[in-house]
């Protein structure tokens, strides 16, 4: 597989370069010896650009797979393939990737004519943003864990130590590489980068399954211990299987600096598997951007801001539901961490998800049939960074949705006519039409064009920019600037025509639902779990494999929807 530089690129080519600046006619097409008879260059770019994200594709398999191998064993036999093994391999993959980066970001994107074009609509601010937030709090949780281990160094391995030092390392690198280069359609060393964002994506993926069945064991330890103190507070045994204690040969000692560190690590633990995920998304549409020629369609002439303006309605609905939330959380996060979980809370818990769901399906219906009865036309052109969107959107709804089904059929063949069940059960039923009906709405408003605005509303702004940086406010004049603004605000929002209206107002609502519902779980609040309904039907360990595989994509899910929304209340 290797380059060919085309120093004198035929007129079809430059029309899509059109885009590009002046200076930079040169454009690499991509060889491939299989394809060296083709007629055209244009047709044999096509194919090697095919092949070469075949093998690289099969390189990210090959590599997952042998991952997947490894933890696998480290589950069901902890004897031949330990913990220690899994980190050493994550170690050098994480290792060769520093490698891949550190090159890309001195050597590829540094030659001449290597990133002609930007992808406009991939690295939005948001994911970008949310790669900083998850990955800082990914470095807490390894300073964390450092920090612990150490302290437990009489009893724990050399590589629990190295392992997240090193991952401190690959996190500040990636993150500083998807911040700067998020949109690049690289245009040399075609296969060279397209292995390079395969073997990362790879890892990250390995990452993110080792964090979902390490996040099983420490769950499983903590209902351990909570099962030691029922027998010592003298309450009957659960129906749990029976462990083994070796757990307690290595316990964190009674140090505030320990305790400090283990709360800590398991309070950052969630994150981690959001940042790898975030990751793989972005990483995944720079692999799909690797040779691409954006034509000047793609370009948009006016980038869109997010404005608070025509919205009303939605923000008071979506911070009612914030705060009723938040009070519903710290209430659980008291009950349900103490021995004895109150039944009460679980029924206020799932009561408020029942009244909160029913809305937000009824809001992305109304906006699903605005969408239907709007003019606007579809955006047809290619964008993988959408069609991204729509693939995260649909795979991350079937964990909640996976996990709605396994528990519907649980509690129909218990006891469906209980007080806790029957809520249980309407609470699965109204997860999975939300699912469905928010995904529909979502994806319509991603697919259409954006609303330019008006000539009335660029004037006004340039008018207020100017206004407010001839003069300066002073103190008594703060009161009448905040009327005038009430009055502009309002103006605004009489002048939007009411699909437009309607349209923010339902984004603006779900987005803060949204938030409340990626919030909750996050940090901890897992009924579905703690109940102990589909517990006892399934059994512990397979309802520790369901929830732990299910969880991380609800989180996940409700994160992204919260990007997709905002596209949807900037296009309206």
């Amino acid at each position: 597989m290797s380059d060919k530089k085309v120093s004198r690129p035929c007129h079809h080519c430059k029309s899509r370069s059109a885009s590009a600046p002046t200076d930079t006619s040169k454009i690499h097409y991509e060889k491939f010896w299989l394809y060296r008879h083709c007629s055209s260059v244009q047709q044999r770019d096509r194919q090697a650009q095919k092949a070469g994200q075949l093998f690289s594709g099969l390189l990210a398999m090959n590599v997952v797979f042998l991952g997947s191998a490894f933890i696998s064993s480290m589950i069901f036999n902890k004897v031949a393939i330990t913990l220690a093994d899994v980190w050493i391999l994550l170690s050098i993959l994480k290792v060769l990737c520093l490698f891949w980066i550190i090159y890309y970001l001195l050597g590829t994107s540094q030659q001449p004519h290597a990133v002609l074009y930007r992808d406009s609509h991939a690295g939005a601010i948001w994911i970008r943003g949310s790669v900083l937030l998850f990955g800082s709090c990914s470095i807490l949780l390894n300073v964390f864990q450092i920090g612990y281990s150490t302290i437990l160094v009489h009893c724990k391995s050399r590589v629990e130590i190295v392992f997240p030092s090193i991952g401190i390392l690959f996190i500040c690198t990636q993150a500083y590489f998807l911040w700067h280069h998020s949109k690049d359609c690289i245009q040399v060393q075609h296969n060279f980068t397209r292995c390079g964002l395969m073997l990362t994506i790879a890892t990250n993926l390995l990452l993110w399954l080792l964090a979902v069945t390490n996040d099983t064991l420490h769950m499983e330890i903590e209902s351990q211990l909570r099962e030691v103190e029922r027998r010592f507070a003298g309450k009957a045994p659960s129906s749990h299987p029976h462990w083994c204690n070796e757990t307690t040969l290595c316990t964190c000692p009674n140090m505030t600096i320990c305790k400090v560190f283990q709360k800590g690590y398991i309070l950052l633990y969630p994150f981690n598997t959001e940042y790898c995920l975030v990751c793989c998304s972005v990483l995944y549409v720079m692999w799909k951007n690797v040779g691409r020629h954006i034509s000047h369609d793609h370009i948009p002439h006016t980038k869109p801001k997010f404005k608070l303006q025509g919205v009303v309605f939605g923000p008071l609905l979506g911070t009612s539901a914030v705060v009723i939330g938040a009070c519903v959380f710290m209430m659980y996060q008291i009950q349900a961490t103490s021995l004895v979980p109150s039944r009460q809370v679980f029924v206020i818990y799932y009561s408020y998800y029942i009244v909160l769901l029913p809305l937000m399906s009824v809001g992305a219906v109304i906006g699903t049939i605005i969408h239907a009865l709007e003019k606007k036309e579809l955006d047809t052109l290619k964008n993988p960074t959408r069609s991204l969107d729509v693939v995260l959107l649909m795979g991350a709804a079937l964990g909640q949705i996976g996990m709605s089904y396994f528990s519907i059929v649980a509690l129909v063949a218990t006891d469906p006519r209980d007080l806790l069940n029957s809520l249980a059960l309407s609470y699965s039923v109204l997860l999975i039409f939300q699912n469905i009906t928010q995904n529909v709405f979502v994806i319509d408003g991603l697919h259409r064009r954006r609303t330019p605005p008006s000539k009335e509303e660029d004037t006004k702004e340039e008018q207020n920019r100017e206004a407010y940086s001839q003069r300066r406010v002073s103190v008594l004049e703060l009161g009448q600037e905040i009327r005038k603004a009430s009055l502009s605000y309002i103006h605004t929002y009489s002048h939007l025509s009411w699909k437009r209206r309607v349209l923010r107002e339902i984004s603006f609502f779900l987005v803060l639902c949204n938030i409340i519902l990626w919030v909750m779980p996050t940090f901890g609040a897992h009924p579905i779990f703690e109940n102990g309904m589909e517990r006892s039907f399934y059994g512990y360990s397979t309802w520790f494999v369901i929830v732990n595989f299910g969880l991380p994509l609800g989180v996940f899910y409700r994160m992204h929807s919260v990007g997709g929304l905002l596209e949807v209340y900037v296009t309206a």
